[in-house]
């Protein structure tokens, strides 16, 4: 018997639900694959044997569409560092035991370390019949081997509508006032550029946009928010909340402790409060400060349908590779083409990905580190097209409760 095991772990997306439907729908038509589990709870569901039959609860196509259009992890998450050879042993044997030939691990850059460590581990121990692969997945971008992540797409459309609508509303008022909006992003500034394509349209969008790859000085941010007042009645700033001060601080450092999650991030959101008390204390003006927060990743109503689509064409990748004899490898996306827009996917070593970060090009940001260029836009346009086919019920999206 062989049977498919799937995952999930990290920050939820709009869009992982796709890759999970992808896995399942490529999974159900091969005569190689006897049964479909999903673990609740990522690895730690692994390790728990906490298993739910995939097959069982997706049984049609109507199904499937449910589950791509659910936001969140609808296999739940977590965020587990695997640590010493133990834990490698005792997921390795628990596999076995279930006859699981396949195992696929949907997730970002701490996820892919897992696939790594557990694709060495059968290396070096010389086990065989077990096919490990990550799919890529984060709303931040900042995966390496992939030119984009499923997610980040659907993230960055909600970003850019956020940012439409709030500069209209911005200027319904003639006193001067200042609008700060905090965006995620730890280390790379890729959703905080998205506010850009706000401006698509015809609209103003944001006047500063500051990503985490520059420096942050407060002094120049402070004179660039003047510059802007004098010119407009309102001004509207996107920052990543993961800016750095020049000696490598985190601006929501200032007033913050040095708690760490559980792979040893600093919690960082505050940079957006941190700024608005800049700006009343050295301008005085009118200042708020938004953190849009969870909802850039869960905001399904507004799927990128291109997102949706190569979300879940990356799942049905790396199944199709686990069964071609796969293993230690992540799906990628590969861009062909910008205009028109194309892509193909394929593999790349786990190695590549594990714990690394894909920052934003230094020449896709203005010289005075406020803004993005062209070449940002054009990387990010087509990411954002589409609408996907969301099913309402009593007003809402109706979503899927797997358990």
């Amino acid at each position: 018997m062989k049977n498919l095991l799937v995952a999930q772990s990290g920050g939820p997306t709009s869009a992982i639900n796709a890759t999970l439907a992808g896995i399942i729908s490529c999974a159900q038509i091969s005569d190689q694959i006897d049964n479909i589990y999903g673990a609740v709870n990522g690895i730690e569901g692994v390790m728990e044997e906490n298993f739910i039959d995939l097959r069982d609860k997706i049984d049609n196509s109507e199904a499937l569409q449910l589950l791509s259009q659910t936001p969140a992890a609808a296999l739940g998450s977590c965020r587990l560092k695997l640590k010493d050879q133990k834990q490698l042993a005792r997921i390795i044997e628990i596999l076995q035991k279930n006859s699981i030939s396949y195992f696929i691990y949907i997730g970002g850059n701490d996820s892919m370390d897992t696939i790594a460590k557990l694709s060495l581990y059968c290396r070096v121990h010389n086990i065989t019949g077990i096919s490990i692969m990550g799919a890529p997945k984060t709303i931040d971008n900042d995966l390496c081997g992939t030119d984009h992540c499923p997610g980040f797409g659907s993230a960055a459309k909600y970003i850019a509508t956020t940012f439409s609508e709030l500069e209209r509303d911005c200027h319904v008022y003639a006193k001067k006032a200042v609008t700060i909006v905090e965006v995620m992003g730890r280390n790379a500034g890729w959703l905080t550029a998205a506010s850009a394509l706000s401006r698509l349209n015809g609209g103003k969008g944001p006047d500063l946009i500051y990503l985490c790859e520059s420096p942050f000085y407060p002094e120049s941010f402070i004179q660039d928010v003047q510059q802007k007042l004098s010119e407009e009645d309102a001004v509207l700033v996107a920052v990543s909340e993961g800016v750095k001060l020049s000696d490598g601080r985190y601006v929501s450092e200032i007033v913050q402790t040095k708690a760490t999650d559980n792979f040893g991030h600093s919690y960082i959101a505050g940079a957006s409060s941190v700024l608005e008390t800049l700006v009343r204390n050295k301008i005085g003006c009118k200042v708020r400060s938004i953190e849009l927060n969870l909802m850039q990743r869960c905001a399904s109503h507004l799927q990128s349908a291109t997102d949706e689509d190569e979300s879940r064409m990356v799942g049905m990748k790396a199944v199709q590779a686990a069964l071609n004899g796969e293993s230690g490898k992540m799906a990628s996306i590969i861009r062909t083409s910008d205009k028109p827009y194309r892509v193909t996917y394929g593999l790349v070593d786990i190695d590549v990905a594990a714990n690394a970060e894909k920052k934003v090009p230094a020449d896709w940001i203005n010289k005075s580190g406020n803004d993005v260029t062209q070449k940002m836009i054009d990387y990010l346009k087509p990411l954002i097209q589409g609408e996907s086919r969301i099913v309402w019920k009593n007003g809402i999206p109706e979503t899927m409760i797997l358990y």
